[in-house]
């Protein structure tokens, strides 16, 4: 194929790559809103590369909703310069599938979509993070259809990338293309529920409903069942129990609207902050709390983007609580609901990063700020109308689709500047969209006025901050030592910021960070550590894992405890 790329890493693969069987993630892929009357159409499908947008020649199979780039595709390289991504699949519906509307869902595509069916175009999508539906109720008396995606991705850098690049290296990772979440088709009555929002209050929730007909019947499990009109309703518990992630307490609910019914969830949650003892705290549920969380970056060495099985992301969740942390940090990536589900279930916060887009510059964004230039204006940056367009466009699709989720405490907007621009504009524009979460506007340097918290980076030096304006204090990132554990490496290139050669400095360097450095920062009021990282990712050996889940780091019941006690109520 001209122009192709073959990757030339030395795959790893996880354990879990054993279990994917012939319908990889054939799990519910929307837990906030579930129906009986679903279809995944994961798996084998038609596969090409071209050099034009429209194809009738597929020459491979890949196995969705892997990217090409990976190994678990079944195609495992990349594409050249301006190649489209052809996808195709035939879908027989199953007897008595149709009850009314079909709905094909995509999970998210990576950056460019056509969608056709039966070769006539239906859709049209950009941008490579968030979930879209195309209604295709047309094609249901067929009973049968052929499904055709088009893919391109030049990696344009004014739609969000995150921390994907041609060349990877160092602190930037395998690309990844075209279809990497689940696609299926769903089944839905003419009236429907298209969406529902939770926004908890003191004592209970506030429902609201998008679709379905007037009359509503809400069933909350263990407490009791409602019968409502209009698409707003208001629940108050006698004996109401809050989430967190000591005890993250779900309430699983059932709505019939007419002929619909889904199946759903929400908790009871607040985040604030407030001054405790002349010093600002992030409060969780009205008392002060610390979050003692883990960067994670949602890369697999099989997968990339995703694990080979759901149990990727359960098992990521455990081990970090294991170890003492009671949070993550979702770097630069939105991942698929399933991962924000498990947190909701099994208890861990998280600290969800917008996706940035625009250009990164090595010395603007990384050489000043590490010298210590930590303050840019930032009206100007960035000035390209459209980019800005869409960063603000995924912002607001992001915070929508998250909305329910009540592991979700914390928002950034930008991270280390790449992409900033109008900080406190998008901050003022987020919180209108959403006020029930803290919001980190400028998270390591480059901060302007509005934000809810004092964001810093530390590396190479010790937890001592200058120059404190106030607010909660959140080391957004810290640490990254390196420890290279041999049969569990990416390839020979490594990155990371304190290199040690054995496994017991590495656990004894973490557990004096943590009791000397840690430790007395919260004293003097940091509410929130986000340590560098979960796992190894490709060059980087900073993880507290191996990038293949293999081999956890950490092994001392000293390190362990030095972390809990750095974690929860004050």
């Amino acid at each position: 194929m001209n122009g192709e790329i073959v990757l030339k890493s030395n795959v790893l693969f996880t354990k879990y790559s054993d279990n994917i069987g012939n319908i990889p993630h054939s799990y519910y892929p929307r837990p906030q809103l579930r129906r009986p009357s679903y279809l995944i159409l994961n798996g084998e499908w038609d596969f090409s590369y071209g050099d034009y947008l429209y194809s009738d020649e597929y020459n491979e199979k890949i196995t969705v909703p892997f990217p090409p780039e990976s190994a678990l595709s079944g195609i495992c390289r990349g594409h050249g310069e301006g190649e489209y991504l052809h996808y195709r699949r035939d879908v027989t519906l199953p007897e008595g599938f149709a009850i009314g509307r079909l709905l094909l869902h995509f999970g998210a595509i990576d950056q460019e979509a056509w969608i056709y069916i039966n070769g006539e175009q239906v859709y049209e999508r950009l941008g490579g993070y968030i979930p879209f539906t195309v209604d295709i109720t047309e094609y249901q008396s067929l009973g049968s259809f052929t499904i055709s995606v088009v893919c391109r991705d030049n990696l344009d850098p004014k739609y969000p990338y995150g921390k994907q690049t041609k060349k990877r290296g160092g602190m930037w990772y395998t690309q990844v293309s075209g279809i990497w979440q689940t696609v299926w088709l769903e089944a839905v009555p003419e009236d429907y529920i298209r969406s529902l929002r939770f926004t908890p209050v003191s004592d209970g929730v506030i429902l609201e409903v998008d679709g379905g007909r007037v009359e509503k019947t809400l069933e909350i499990e263990g407490v009791g069942k409602y019968t409502f009109e209009g698409d707003k309703y208001e629940i108050h518990l006698n004996e109401p129990e809050y989430w967190t992630p000591e005890c993250p307490k779900l309430y699983n609910i059932t709505l019939t609207s007419g002929d619909d019914t889904v199946e759903s969830y929400f908790a009871l949650r607040t985040i604030s902050v407030a001054k405790v003892g002349g010093i600002s705290r992030l409060l969780l549920n009205g008392e002060p709390y610390i979050f003692n969380g883990l960067l994670d970056q949602g890369y697999f060495p099989d997968g990339l983007f995703l694990p080979a099985t759901e149990e990727g992301y359960l098992d990521d969740i455990r081990l970090a609580k294991s170890l003492g942390f009671n949070m993550l940090r979702k770097h630069i990536k939105i991942e698929p609901e399933i991962f924000y589900y498990l947190c909701d279930r099994e208890g861990i916060a998280v600290f969800q990063d917008m996706v940035n887009n625009s250009d990164y510059s090595f010395f603007r964004d990384t050489v000043l700020p590490t010298i210590g230039i930590q303050k840019l204006p930032d009206k100007h940056l960035h000035k390209d109308k459209e980019s800005r367009e869409i960063f603000e466009r995924t912002m607001n699709e992001a915070a929508k689709l998250l909305y329910n989720h009540p592991s979700i405490v914390y928002y950034t907007i930008f991270n280390e500047g790449w992409g900033q621009f109008s900080a406190d504009e998008m901050y003022e524009k987020l919180h209108r969209l959403d006020p029930t979460r803290i919001i980190d506007a400028t998270s390591g340097w480059f901060r302007r006025k509005l934000s809810d918290v004092d964001s810093r980076h530390i590396y190479f030096k010790p937890l001592k901050p200058k120059g404190l304006d106030g607010k909660p204090l959140v080391i957004s990132e810290f640490g990254g030592y390196s420890y290279r554990v041999p049969e569990h490496l990416f390839g020979e290139a490594n990155y990371g910021y304190k290199s040690f050669v054995s496994r017991e400095e590495f656990d004894m360097a973490l557990t004096a960070l943590y009791k000397n450095e840690v430790k007395p920062l919260i004293e003097r009021g940091a509410c929130a550590f986000v340590y560098t990282q979960l796992s190894d990712v490709e060059d980087e050996t900073n993880g507290i894992v191996t990038y293949d889940r293999a081999v956890v780091k950490v092994t001392s019941e000293e390190a362990i405890s030095a972390i809990a006690d750095c974690s929860g109520k004050i």
